[in-house]
């Protein structure tokens, strides 16, 4: 019965269309209440969930890839990944300029929100300009960004490690995340490739050896964020958030005085939309706690976990119910909150099945990504239809290969743990 009330007064908030944050808050109170403990300890969470020192990696990485984003980034990085591609002249070169283009913009930006938005803003006309269905180049835009919730700086990563209470560390989960990030990106390669061959899409177009020069060299300084970042970490230099604060002066610095497309009088909107960002972040994060905190009382884990059993004992058979789940959450609730909900309840379901749990927060992270890509809640996928200027339901029509190579390379993350763990092990002992 309390798990009962804790639930169904979090579902009722949800379905009246309170926020999401003040929906979680409600629902620890009714929780405290059904089982007896003073209102202060649910307080006394919200205060504690955002006490951590490693909170402060999330403002530095959401500014240093807003900046980075908005400061002409993607467009370079559009040319540059048009220089590596383009000596080939491979049919449907564009469409691979495109995966290449996000997969750097992902190591600096960390959100699949912002590549949508900068790499489609770019690379959606041009592609259509040079004869590219523009439908194809959406739904490849939309999910290519989908990178960016694995690869570091992946805020969301970050979500998981604090929803975890902070055992898991930010940096694993950065590491981890490098090969099953570059594993979609080639396997959407791939599948560019076969629909290049089958629909006979433009080549790509060499450019001349001397614009290639300059167009690396204008793009190296941004790419140094990913030197500052990786580098950093793998070298023991920086933590996590030392990187993150490193990586917010030299985005200013390259933005600012190296690029100069943005302008000094534009730079208060955004970081007033950053602390908007981080501050809707940080409120969930407090309110998630407290709900944390009582399914623990409730003892929700374990109810769970006994739950699980019943139906099988195999780890396998898990894995795929608890993929099928969180694919589901995906589509119906937006990613940080299914993160702050579904870690402490599933991750100890894991664990009893001796499940890694930096594997767990890959397998998490690119299922709630492929929820974002689909209706209702698909933010990548609302974003991608504005950028693209079309409808949702042409993008549906056609997105459906796009879903398969996302499935496919869920089901080897998922199947095939080293994927995710061999990164963490050989360079974080």
């Amino acid at each position: 019965m309390d798990i009962f009330i804790l639930l169904a007064t979090m579902l009722i908030c949800f379905l009246i269309g309170m926020p999401i944050a003040y929906s979680l808050a409600m629902a620890a109170i009714a929780g405290a209440w059904s089982i007896g403990i003073p209102l202060e300890a649910v307080m006394l969470k919200i205060s504690d969930g955002v006490s951590k020192v490693a909170m402060l990696t999330i403002p530095f990485f959401v500014l240093a890839g807003a900046i980075m984003a908005e400061g002409g980034m993607a467009r370079r990085l559009v040319a540059f990944a048009d220089v590596l591609v383009g000596f080939t002249r491979v049919r449907g070169g564009l469409s691979i300029v495109n995966v290449l283009a996000t997969t750097f913009l992902s190591g600096i930006s960390g959100s699949a929100v912002a590549d949508t938005s900068a790499i489609g803003s770019v690379m959606i006309p041009q592609m259509e300009k040079a004869g590219f269905p523009r439908v194809f180049a959406t739904n490849l835009t939309i999910t290519a960004s989908v990178q960016a919730l694995l690869v570091p700086p992946s805020h969301n990563a970050v979500l998981y490690s604090l929803a975890t209470g902070g055992t898991i560390s930010i940096s694993a989960l950065f590491m981890a995340g490098v090969f099953p990030g570059l594993l979609l990106g080639f396997s959407l390669i791939i599948l560019c490739l076969v629909i290049a061959y089958r629909d006979k899409h433009p080549r790509g177009q060499s450019v001349q050896a001397k614009d290639a020069i300059k167009i690396t060299i204008d793009a190296a300084w941004g790419m140094v964020t990913l030197v500052i970042i990786l580098g950093g970490i793998l070298g023991g230099v920086f933590t996590a958030i030392e990187a993150g604060a490193v990586a917010c002066i030299w985005a200013f610095f390259v933005t600012m005085f190296i690029y100069r497309d943005y302008r000094w009088r534009d730079l208060p909107v955004l970081l007033h939309r950053t602390l908007r960002t981080v501050a809707m972040v940080l409120t969930l994060i407090a309110c998630a706690s407290s709900v944390g905190y009582i399914m623990a009382l409730t003892q929700m884990p374990a109810k769970m976990t006994a739950f699980f059993l019943s139906i099988s004992s195999n780890k396998y058979v898990i894995l795929f119910l608890i993929n099928i789940l969180l694919l589901v959450l995906g589509t119906l609730v937006d990613m940080a909150p299914s993160i702050l909900i579904a870690t402490p309840i599933l991750l100890p379901v894991m664990q009893n099945f001796g499940v890694d749990p930096v594997h767990f927060g890959m397998i998490m992270l690119l299922n709630l990504g492929i929820g974002l890509c689909h209706p209702p809640v698909g933010a990548i996928l609302f974003v991608g239809c504005a950028v693209g200027k079309v409808t949702i339901e042409q993008v549906m029509r056609k997105i459906w290969p796009f879903y398969a190579v996302m499935f496919f390379v869920l089901m080897v993350v998922t199947y095939l743990p080293e994927v995710s763990l061999w990164l963490p092990r050989h360079v974080l002992r």
